[in-house]
């Protein structure tokens, strides 16, 4: 029966075990090649960083030399036909198992090694270092040294195994070593952590990743660091073991950049994978899916400016991150004319959000809900809030608007906020609704207020006759609650402070006569009678 390769690391300690010659059967030999790091004993590259930054940097540059270096060097030949290799990849563990095991040797100075059908002819080896293992223990921890012990090791005399690492791997390796022994490591320095987390991804050992994650994890998290770790390899080992640590990378980007609107110029410099964690937030506070639109192309163009790779970007990326079915159909008409975006593609997502706009509401809230396509659909915490409009043009020309309040929302206006509507338009003209939390008239007490106001500035003016109405328990029917008519100018407003005609304490009572399931909906019906 194989082994569980992925238990917590809560179980035996084995540390007094480790490099024994009294509880060990094999001899591990680490050959140290040049890499991108300097030679010398502190060549690991979490000691080498004094930031994460530092350590962002080292990587880029690392995986382009080893780019670099596998075109220049395909020519260079691994003489291994007497060992078992394993090798996936650029940075995969080298290994082999050697017949004749020579003296075991402590930190090895001068690099030499005595095999050498093992010989890589376009790599240096600058040092060697030897350490006693157990080869259960190993293989308990780990699929790579399973195998390698259960498949190369066909001769009961062939102790001594080698590993080939670079310079910038080294302590990075004696502390996974050391781990899988022990199930502890010695460091809480973010750097290292990243350095052994590389190198557990690289041999296999799930329970020292998961480990590292948790440490990142307890650490505070800033925006370097939660790039960083979105940046991380995504093996299919790795995405499982470091996937509660890449969680709270996205959900610190979320919350950081949640007043997308006030950190805009900060954001137009973040990465794709931080961008991507952003826009998949239900809680991002922006006017509409409007202005979510419009940041999306703008970000596009200033980070990819080669049409083909922004559309490439955009098709494939971040337009499934937004909720067409939640824009207006104003900006849905500038997507279709968009030069950014595929035509077919972006006709596509507009044909499906006024599908969607025009679905019956049952239809649509079971979307919402769903749980294949609640991302797509769900609304997010939008400072203008959506409407249903019913609009007619006879025999006056008429428009009546729905708006939905949470009762978490109603109670955050507490004491003196104001949530916005989308516009609407009657006549050619803009309106809106606003609800606020407002002391009454005398001052005497808060309470809830519904006000209707004119987006256009300027010499315009309109006769509105004007209607609110609320749901109200327990029949659930809407009943007028404020009538009048009023002359509207550009920027004027015109409402009640005291839409129910009591505090605010009643109005948000658990018992109070205007939720329904924790919804308030209000009712705006607008009239022009005259020309």
């Amino acid at each position: 029966m194989d082994p569980d390769f992925s238990r917590a690391s809560g179980g035996p300690n084995f540390e007094f075990a480790f490099n024994s010659v009294n509880f060990s059967d094999r001899v591990l030999r680490i050959e140290i090649v040049a890499g991108d790091d300097a030679p010398g004993p502190k060549g690991a590259a979490g000691e080498g960083c004094s930031s994460l930054a530092d350590w962002a940097r080292h990587r880029k540059r690392r995986r382009e030399e080893l780019r670099r270096g596998k075109e220049s060097g395909a020519n260079c030949k691994v003489e291994a036909e007497e060992c078992d290799t394993y090798e996936e990849g650029n940075e995969e563990p080298v290994a082999m198992i050697e017949e004749s095991p020579p003296d075991i040797e402590q930190d090895g100075e001068d690099g030499e090694s005595s095999d050498s059908s093992w010989s890589m002819e376009c790599t240096q080896v600058l040092r060697v270092k030897s350490i006693y293992i157990s080869s259960a223990i190993l293989a308990a921890k780990s699929p790579f040294f399973y195998k390698l012990f259960s498949n190369g090791m066909k001769e009961s005399d062939q102790r001594h195994a080698t590993l080939r690492i670079t310079a910038s791997e080294e302590n990075a390796l004696m502390e996974l070593l050391s781990f899988m022994y022990s199930g502890k490591l010695t460091t809480n320095q973010p750097t290292l952590l990243l350095d052994i987390l590389m190198i557990a991804d690289k041999f296999e050992v799930v329970s020292c990743m998961r480990h590292c994650s948790q440490l990142l994890r307890s650490l505070p998290m800033t925006t370097e660091s939660a790039l960083l770790y979105l940046d991380l390899p995504s093996s299919i080992s790795m995405a499982s073991a470091v996937q509660p640590l890449t969680d709270t990378a996205k959900e610190f980007l979320a919350n950081k950049y949640k007043d997308l609107t006030k950190f805009q110029d900060e954001a137009m410099t973040i990465p794709l994978a931080g961008i991507e964690a952003i826009l998949w937030s239900n809680d991002l506070q922006v006017a509409s899916e409007d202005a979510i639109y419009d940041f999306v192309i703008k970000w596009a163009r200033a980070q990819y400016p080669k049409l083909e790779e922004r559309r490439e970007i955009l098709g494939t990326r971040l337009l499934p991150l937004v909720r067409f079915c939640h824009m207006t159909c104003r900006k849905l008409r500038k997507v279709l004319a968009c030069s950014d975006l595929d035509h077919e593609q972006a006709t596509k997502c507009v044909t499906e959000a006024l599908l969607y706009k025009a679905d019956a509401p049952h239809r649509q809230r079971a979307l919402a809900a769903d749980v294949m396509t609640c991302r797509k659909y769900a609304e997010r915490a939008y400072k203008y809030r959506p409407l249903k409009v019913v609009e007619f043009d006879r025999p006056y020309p008429q428009c009546i608007a729905y708006l939905d309040l949470k009762r978490e929302e109603c109670s955050r206006l507490f004491p003196s906020g104001r949530i916005y509507s989308q516009a609407f338009h009657l006549a050619g003209q803009g309106f809106f609704l606003s609800a606020h939390c407002n002391m009454d008239q005398q001052s005497a007490f808060y309470c809830f207020g519904l006000f209707l106001g004119m987006q256009e500035k300027g010499s315009t003016s309109v006769t509105v006759d004007y209607e609110f109405a609320a749901r109200t328990r327990p029949s659930g029917e809407f009943v007028s609650k404020y009538k009048g008519y009023y002359t509207f100018t550009g920027g004027k407003a015109v409402g009640y402070r005291n839409l129910f005609a009591i505090p605010w304490p009643s109005f948000m009572a658990d018992d109070s006569l205007f939720f329904i399931d924790g919804v308030l909906h209000l009712r705006a019906e607008l009239t022009i009678k005259q020309p």
